[in-house]
């Protein structure tokens, strides 16, 4: 199948479900740019972040039970690791553009939250998501920054949030493009989350999806000189001319 990119831009979670069956093909001006394909399927070493010490398969990841990535996770305290759909995945240390993008970001969050009931946190953090339709199989992800809005009601009794996070944000590196833009963006809307952003210092833009129902209801990009504005929370926005350099 082949579509365009302002097609696969309005309807992204349409294009994931398909790409979960046939390859879809994204065009821009008549020309082949990119390529949505099965995660299994895609080439070495451009779906997560990797690193030396743990022996990861070609894609990045590395297929264990879900048992295995407490024990690593337990042994490797240093280390950040998270596990989507069955894999491992270990998390390199972020760069200075990532840093001064996730700083400024959480600034802006902090000052709105003041006075309100719901809260920012930044990575490290674990949250626990299941996608609506696999209640059975369950994914810890760091994402690099979330607000909650449920604090107190999730909490279990060593002090764990197990609730699902209103909004959601990841800033894009070159080892984490793959995994942000495509297994979590799916991850993130098959399981309850309201909002996401993905921030990209590339091409200096943040792109905010609301979710509704598993699906992507809305979408808008956001690029310098403008502010970025949340679809479910009044007020709250990012001037991107402060987090880009």
């Amino acid at each position: 199948m082949k579509v365009s990119s302002t097609e696969v831009q309005n309807n992204f979670g349409k294009y994931l479900a398909i790409a979960a069956h046939e390859d879809v093909v994204v065009t821009r001006n008549g020309r082949e740019i990119a390529k949505l394909t099965k995660v299994d399927e895609i080439s070495a070493g451009v779906v997560a972040e990797r690193r030396a010490s743990y022996e990861f398969g070609n894609d990045g990841g590395r297929k264990a039970a879900f048992e295995e990535f407490q024990a690593l996770s337990k042994d490797n305290e240093e280390e950040r690791y998270e596990y989507i759909d069955g894999e491992i995945y270990a998390m390199a240390s972020p760069k200075t553009d990532h840093q001064i993008a996730l700083m400024e970001l959480a600034v802006m969050f902090h000052d709105w939250s003041q006075g309100k009931s719901c809260r920012p946190f930044v990575a490290p953090y674990d949250i626990q998501l299941r996608r609506i339709e696999r209640q059975d199989q369950l994914n810890v992800v760091q994402p690099d920054l979330m607000i909650i809005c449920d604090l107190e009601e999730h909490l279990d009794a060593d002090g764990y949030y197990k609730g699902v996070p209103a909004l959601l944000a990841e800033i894009l590196s070159e080892s984490t493009r793959r995994k942000d833009l495509l297994r979590k963006a799916d991850l993130y809307m098959r399981s309850g989350v309201k909002e996401y952003w993905i921030v990209n210092p590339f091409s200096k833009e943040i792109t905010v999806y609301r979710f509704a129902d598993g699906e992507i209801a809305e979408n808008v990009t956001f690029r310098l000189g403008e502010t970025a504005k949340s679809y479910i929370f009044e007020g709250l926005s990012a001037e991107l001319n402060r987090l880009f350099r």
